[in-house]
């Protein structure tokens, strides 16, 4: 019996019920066992070792190019999964799939964060993260001689169902759905009081009573009720409650931060570089530099897919480059 037997014999004899077992999972292209790693665990690595996973650390989370101490697209990623992974241990279900979704769940995030999101539907009429996410890893990466890196399925459904009207079906995809909400509010709270837009005492006072008032206790607050309240049950849920004090705590983010008149000026303009990068690689698609089409012409879709996997820099660069003049003094 190698390593990989052992964890997987480990998995069926410690695992609740209800956890995804990594012996279990199915891939669309079938694929010779490693010796070392649990399918979901190689499902991680090929994440981790990705191009898209790398570019997060450019793309923004809340805040433009704010400094060294606010979060981006990658810090957040880094702490869901280790959020996910709390929970998971504590509910005896799989970490190393929760780790995976984690890893995986932003990969399809625009430049600038939610506003690149949103000018990239305003353009085409149809764009999700989590959708662009999963066509990450299932057609624009590479694994080998292959396109896309041929994860499993529950990674993938975890994925895609880290938000919007898709349920994942594994647990662990479903304590990645709650996480993330988690992460961003607590941690987006924390930037949000390091750049002095608000402070602690200006919480609602239910967030205060049940959450308190650092990033820490509230992260405990919330991981401790989805504990008890999902805790050999097959689905994972938080109380009503905790549940209805987290929805007060977005609504007061959403009006304080996310659309914060302090912030509409950089977001307008972040807006405004990705459309008008969209709308001239419609029009000079072979500027795409690295992007070739698998078809003798280029497609919207192909421009929707290289304006959404830019970093921020290298968006404002671009723009720079076809929309600023070069101006020698």
């Amino acid at each position: 019996m190698n390593i990989r037997e052992q964890i997987e014999e480990r998995e069926a004899l410690l695992l609740s019920p209800y956890a995804a077992k990594s012996r279990d999972a199915i891939r669309d292209l079938e694929e010779a066992p490693d010796s070392l790693r649990t399918a979901f665990q190689r499902d991680r690595d090929r994440i981790i070792h990705s191009k898209c996973f790398r570019r997060l650390k450019h793309k923004t989370q809340v805040y433009i190019a704010p400094g060294d101490h606010y979060r981006t697209r990658m810090t957040h990623t880094l702490e869901v999964g280790q959020i996910g992974r709390t929970v998971a241990r504590a509910l005896r279900l799989n970490e190393d799939l929760v780790e995976a979704i984690a890893m995986g769940h932003d990969v399809g995030h625009t430049p600038f964060g939610h506003v690149g999101e949103y000018a990239l539907r305003d353009m085409v009429g149809h764009f999700n993260h989590n959708e662009q996410s999963l066509r990450m890893v299932e057609v624009l990466e590479k694994h080998g001689d292959h396109q896309g890196l041929n994860l499993t399925t529950a990674v993938r459904d975890g994925i895609v169902g880290h938000t919007g009207a898709h349920i994942p079906v594994t647990l662990e995809g479903q304590i990645i759905r709650i996480v993330d909400r988690i992460a961003y509010l607590c941690h987006d709270f924390d930037d949000a009081q390091r750049a002095g837009m608000l402070t602690a005492e200006e919480l609602p006072f239910e967030v205060r009573e049940h959450f308190g008032m650092t990033p820490s206790s509230m992260i405990t607050a919330m991981v401790e009720d989805m504990v008890r309240e999902s805790l050999d049950k097959p689905v994972i849920s938080m109380s009503s409650d905790i549940e209805m004090t987290m929805n007060l705590f977005r609504q007061f983010m959403f009006k304080n931060v996310y659309l914060a008149p302090a912030l509409i000026p950089d977001r307008n303009k972040a807006s405004h570089v990705v459309k008008n990068l969209f709308t001239h690689f419609m029009e000079h698609p072979d500027d795409m530099e690295g992007c070739e089409s698998t078809r003798e012409f280029y497609s919207t879709r192909d421009v929707v897919d290289y304006v959404a996997g830019l970093t921020d820099q290298y968006a404002i660069k671009l723009f720079k480059q076809y929309y600023i003049p070069n101006i020698t003094l």
